[in-house]
């Protein structure tokens, strides 16, 4: 997948917002190529998981076809962990063609943004797997 720097630091800019509950949205885009950072309202509003707003989501997916893109991926952050998927990130992972991506703040002046296919009925130990994130 690949970001332009700026969606990068859209993303960052979001997880830091949001600090310290997690951060949530959707990556448009085309071929793999984002081509917009949609933030969402974590319904959570904790440091410890994100749940997107249900009605805020549709919106969003809905502005994403209509738009004639695809959701290239879903993004949170982790705020005091490594940009890798937790237990319930894989469980929560519903759709299994977007990546997922992670914005860690686990060190707030080095932020970390890494993404992932998840696939929730894999064995175990094979779930996760790291793609790789371009920034242009």
């Amino acid at each position: 997948m690949r970001l332009t720097q700026a969606q990068a630091d859209a993303l960052v800019a979001h997880a830091r917002a949001e600090f310290p509950n997690e951060c949530c949205g959707l990556i448009a885009g085309r071929d793999g190529t984002a081509t917009r950072v949609l933030p969402a309202t974590n319904a959570e509003g904790t440091p410890f998981m994100y749940v997107m707003d249900p009605r805020e989501q549709m919106q969003l997916m809905d502005d994403i076809e209509t738009a004639d893109e695809d959701l290239v991926a879903i993004y949170h952050s982790h705020t005091r962990s490594a940009a890798y998927p937790s237990r319930t990130d894989v469980e929560l992972a519903f759709f299994p063609e977007p990546l997922y991506v992670i914005v860690s703040l686990q060190q707030p002046d080095q932020p970390v943004i890494r993404a992932f296919r998840l696939t929730r009925s894999a064995p175990e130990g094979e779930q996760v797997a790291e793609e790789t994130l371009e920034v242009v």
